[in-house]
């Protein structure tokens, strides 16, 4: 539905290993228009006006396993892969809610092993080996060993094979693309060229990078899609992982990589996404928003100007001086000491007499290079942009977290920002196009699938 433009993921960057990227992988196929019920608008289906349904089956009965062309995904196989979403939401999970994320986990394990049986048709085998490295760059990713992994996902209710199955069916898919679909995929100079000077023409203008979670939807189930994306607004709003939540259900071909559009400018999004874009503030949330074909949640990842070098892709030098509170400390307690902690700060005149003040009221001092500002929570970049060399934050933290202060020590200012190179964005259009004919792809391999549900 909505094109990236210059994003830096890659259909060849192999695994990802986001917070819990593995466990939630999802390619559903994007609906692109919505589909009527009537004889002129159902694209040959030849449906009648009244129907009649005959028989006894309820389509409100959820099937918990199924046989995908002779290889069966049992209810351990769905209990395991669904444990790992729930943590990755800090088990936050109703039980209404689950229910729907147990569906969604049975969608995505046939997804994925239409996916395996594909890549060993044709004759693409992942080594054990391969699969045990990526595990472990996993597990160092949760700062744990593999045994210590193991121990943790078993804690949670999951397992090891779960993840390393899901491991293999990501590297299966991505190396059949590479051989049957990337090899086909071409992109001229001239569309290069022409990408560059659309870019150069656009430079100063607005430019936003948002995420999506697209549910596509018919005038039949649009109450129905719009329920759904309000529950999984509110679990977003109670803490749940936006991108967790993208893998697991929209239906655009950026849930792998989190719903990430890249950075986009308003004009090249739909109407209604673009408007919605532009209001919103960095790190809000706004949605259910109707498109075409269905309806789109969408979050404000960042903003800058295209082009246009941003102060907030300056690397900072930074001292951080902090003060714990004991356990137990009250508000009031809290309170007069982060005051003592602020009138010493004052006195501190650059950074050379921070170690010498730190020590003095027994503060700890930490040396930060290379902080990208961009990096830090929006409500220090506003602090930050604006600061001289030598000049400190106003004091900031909580009970649990203590109070503490950021001195600048260093600041490196952007250079001039230029258009991607050419061989960026021909990589960038080929991904696209790769990312299209996967789902075309998949959507043939469910359509040929012998599927027993139990």
């Amino acid at each position: 539905m909505l094109s990236v433009v210059f994003s830096p993921k890659s259909v060849r960057s192999g695994l990802r290993t986001l917070l819990l990227s593995t466990a939630l992988l999802g390619m559903a196929a994007q609906t692109a228009s919505a589909q009527a019920v009537d004889n002129d608008a159902d694209q040959g289906l030849n449906l009648p006006k009244d129907v009649t349904i005959f028989g006894k089956n309820d389509p409100n009965v959820r099937k918990a396993t199924a046989i995908v062309n002779g290889r069966i995904i049992t209810g351990t196989d769905v209990d395991q892969r669904l444990a790992l979403i729930i943590t990755a939401n800090g088990g936050k999970v109703s039980a209404e809610e689950k229910e729907r994320l147990r569906v969604q986990v049975l969608r995505n394990l046939i997804d994925e092993t239409l996916q395996i049986q594909e890549a060993a048709a044709n004759d693409i085998k992942i080594d054990p080996a391969e699969v045990n490295q990526s595990y472990e760059r996993v597990a160092a990713n949760f700062r744990k060993s593999p045994d210590q992994f193991n121990q943790y996902l078993r804690e949670q209710g999951s397992s090891a094979s779960s993840i390393k199955r899901q491991i293999e069916g990501e590297l299966a898919w991505s190396r059949l693309l590479r051989r049957n679909i990337q090899p086909f995929v071409n992109v001229s100079e001239d569309e290069v060229k022409s990408v560059v000077d659309r870019l150069n023409a656009a430079k100063g203008s607005d430019e936003v990078r948002i995420s999506e979670i697209y549910l596509s939807s018919t005038p039949e189930n649009r109450d129905q899609i719009t329920a759904n994306a309000r529950n999984i607004i509110e679990q977003i709003k109670q803490g749940g992982s936006f991108a967790a939540y993208a893998r697991q259900f929209s239906e655009a071909s950026t849930a792998v990589v989190g719903g990430d559009l890249g950075w986009v400018r308003p004009s090249q999004l739909p109407t209604e996404l673009a408007q919605a874009a532009t209001e919103l503030q960095v790190g809000q949330l706004a949605g259910p928003i109707e498109t075409v074909g269905g309806m789109s949640i969408i979050y404000v990842m960042d903003k800058r100007k295209v082009l246009t070098a941003d102060p907030r892709d300056s690397l900072l030098s930074l001292k951080q001086l902090s003060v714990l509170f004991p356990a137990g400390t009250s508000k009031e307690a809290a309170s007069q000491k982060a005051a003592t902690f602020a009138a010493a700060v004052k006195e501190i005149k650059g950074c050379g007499q921070a170690n010498e003040i730190g020590a003095r009221i027994g503060a700890d001092v930490v040396d930060n290079d290379n902080v990208k500002l961009r990096d830090l929570p929006p409500q220090l970049q506003d602090i930050l942009v604006n600061l001289q060399v030598g000049e400190s934050t106003p004091p900031f933290g909580s009970i649990n977290d203590g109070v503490r202060v950021l001195i600048v020590c260093g600041r490196d200012e952007p250079q001039s920002a230029n258009a991607p190179n050419p061989e960026q964005i021909q990589a960038q259009l080929e991904e696209e196009r790769v990312n299209k004919r996967a789902r075309i792809y998949l959507r043939d391999l469910r359509r040929d699938a012998v599927i027993e549900y139990n």
